[in-house]
């Protein structure tokens, strides 16, 4: 994967996922491994739903600039991800609705999905009982920190995890698969947040 056409995959995505209301105010970041190692990542400041192949960079693995601009101020959260897990070829950061409801509204530390044909869309998951285990992490500013307790909370078949009152980590081999993984979630945040309304969570 070279940088243009990465740059080009994010603008896109940046695009779908803020027309499906999960990057409000211009919140969230997305990124994609190169082939050389290093990554591309949106911009700090960068609007998503108004993103154009300007407004993406280069960073190194340890999230060092590469081309003079400012990365995400969660840049470690992606290179921790791309560090831990080989396979990886692109995260996507949401901020939904249901994902800030519900990380704020569990009392526990997981949010466990069950029953939901959905979430055979999650990479090895082929049946509706497999339960599904999302960590919920206590957000913090500082990303050192921040980055510890993710480390910590995840296991080999974790496909995207929570934090609280903030959105959802979600990745995959490559933008195709990413994106899929978090529609996935999403759809079923939505379903446990409706489940909340009902009463019967």
């Amino acid at each position: 994967m070279n940088f243009d056409v990465a740059a080009r995959q994010i603008v896109d995505v940046g695009h779908w996922l803020a027309g499906c209301g999960w990057a409000p105010a211009g919140a969230g970041n997305y990124s994609v491994r190169l082939g050389d190692g290093s990554i591309a990542i949106t911009a700090s400041g960068a609007h998503k739903g108004r993103i154009d192949t300007g407004d993406v960079m280069r960073i190194d693995p340890f999230g060092h600039a590469l081309d003079g601009k400012t990365p995400s101020a969660e840049t470690l959260l992606h290179t921790l991800i791309y560090r831990l897990r080989p396979s990886v070829g692109a995260i996507l950061h949401t901020h939904s609705v249901a994902a800030t409801v519900l990380s704020r509204r569990l009392a526990g530390n997981v949010l466990r999905l069950q029953g939901y044909e959905v979430a055979k869309a999650f990479p090895g998951v082929d049946d509706h009982e497999t339960v599904v285990v999302l960590p919920v992490l206590d957000n913090d500013q500082d990303m050192a920190v921040l980055s510890l307790r993710v480390e910590a909370s995840l296991a080999p078949d974790t496909p995207c995890y929570l934090i609280r009152g903030h959105g959802l980590y979600g990745w995959g081999r490559d933008m195709e698969e990413a994106s899929r993984v978090v529609e996935a979630s999403e759809f079923l945040l939505d379903c446990e947040l409706e489940h909340l309304k009902l009463g019967d969570r």
